[in-house]
């Protein structure tokens, strides 16, 4: 019973939940979520509205099932992007000579070394505000973290008896990274990819609360936060469902990939 992973089961079934939250709201509740209602606002949570109204009187659990897909598509497109790019970065500069992986091994110091708040503002600042950019800015931020893993695996890798006999028998270098080096890189990779996942999803929310993510009137988790500022002294709703919503997802996806950060570990002992 003890060592049961009771976290990573609750985490899955909050996942799974909120999956098809994303892909399927309608399934949740079939209210409006940009319905206003000046006569129900700063509802508290009852009757017709579960978990109360906001400031324009719409109906907060509408808000938070439909704000879902927003409020998890930047975190997780970051996310994606990030394993992707930092991924052939890091195989790239383990699999090169010694001046690329030096020149790679540099860029990826410039970037971590200036504030990742700054870079993403910068990247905002550049392109303009959005959703779209704030994955672009967080995916940047991240990046370096995947490839430095990429490449310390691929290092790793590349002096086992299988690559070294595949090279003997006359394997291409880019037919030995497909068939032994990639796969075996991935489990590390893809761990880190889902601790980070959590990290993103808050620095996302984060970002709409400063009006850096998706345009209004569009629900999303730290959109509703910042919307709900003004009215903590008498209406606590607006800003408590939001918040729980987004450590709850931070959680689940954190337990998670904790469980599979320990099972890479194990693999590799």
């Amino acid at each position: 019973m003890r060592h049961r992973p009771y976290g990573l089961w609750a985490g899955t079934a909050v996942l799974v939940v909120l999956a098809v939250m994303v892909l399927a709201p309608g399934l949740f509740t079939d209210a409006d979520p940009n319905a206003a209602d000046v006569e129900a606002i700063l509802q508290a949570p009852g009757g017709s509205h579960w978990l109360g109204t906001d400031q324009n009187g719409r109906d907060l659990y509408a808000r938070i099932v439909y704000g879902a897909g927003p409020s998890l598509a930047i975190g997780a497109g970051a996310t994606a992007a990030a394993l992707v790019a930092g991924t052939l970065l890091g195989i790239a500069a383990a699999q090169s000579g010694r001046v690329v992986d030096q020149v790679l091994s540099r860029l990826l110091d410039v970037v971590l070394s200036v504030p990742g708040l700054l870079l993403v503002f910068l990247v905002v600042a550049v392109l303009g505000p959005g959703s779209s950019t704030a994955t672009v800015g967080l995916a940047v931020v991240s990046l370096p973290g995947f490839a430095r893993m990429a490449r310390a695996e691929v290092i790793g890798l590349r002096g086992r008896p299988y690559v070294e006999a595949a090279h003997g028998f006359g394997w291409s270098r880019p037919q030995v990274i497909a068939r032994h080096v990639l796969p075996n890189a991935l489990g590390p990779v893809l761990a880190l990819a889902t601790v980070s996942l959590g990290s993103m999803i808050v620095a996302g929310s984060s970002l709409s609360f400063v009006g850096l993510g998706p345009r209004p009137p569009t629900a999303e988790w730290g959109a509703m936060l910042a919307g709900s500022r003004e009215f903590l002294a008498f209406a606590w709703w607006p800003a408590a469902f939001p918040g729980a919503a987004i450590t709850i997802a931070v959680l689940a996806v954190t337990a998670v990939g904790q469980h599979l950060q320990r099972s890479a570990d194990r693999r590799q002992r």
